[in-house]
């Protein structure tokens, strides 16, 4: 039986096949300079075979909540001649824990939190009399202040009136 050897290059739609994204992301990927692709002489796109693990990185990091920014560093800091090893892994998971950490604890709050407005009805913290008497939650700057920054309704209250 012969074995064939799997191609060193892989075109556009191989890689958006085995990784499950499409060519216009590949192609964003690229743009932002996540991946890399060499040219063919006809001009199409040629990727190594360990741009698969880099997609495959970069999905996994976008589902948890890393930003472009933060897998772009990560990115930076692997080698891109090769598959990164356990060691490349381990050393950006040390890194990203306090990160992923925080990222938990906000969607625990979310889960925890998002029935008190809807309980209630009024779905407006500027007008809610239970959850923010006299609009406290304005002193803790914009948008859902107390799912983002973790400060209880009664805190602020009482900061409010004392």
């Amino acid at each position: 039986m012969i074995r064939l050897m799997p191609p060193e290059l892989l075109s556009i739609g191989q890689v958006a096949d085995r990784t499950g994204v499409a060519h216009s992301a590949l192609r964003f990927y690229e743009s932002e300079g996540l991946i890399s692709a060499s040219r063919s002489d006809g001009g199409q796109r040629r990727y190594s075979r360990n741009t698969l693990r880099r997609v495959a990185f970069i999905r996994v990091a976008q589902r948890v909540g890393l930003s472009l920014e933060e897998i772009r560093g990560a990115l930076a800091s692997l080698p891109e001649s090769r598959t990164p090893t356990k060691a490349d892994w381990a050393r950006l998971s040390v890194a990203w824990r306090p990160r992923l950490d925080e990222q938990i604890a906000l969607l625990q709050r979310l889960r925890d939190e998002l029935t008190s407005c809807i309980g209630c009805g009024c779905l407006s913290l500027a007008a809610c009399k239970l959850y923010n008497p006299g609009d406290a939650a304005a002193n803790l700057g914009s948008g859902p202040r107390y799912l983002l920054s973790g400060v209880r309704p009664a805190e602020v209250a009482n900061n409010v009136t004392h």
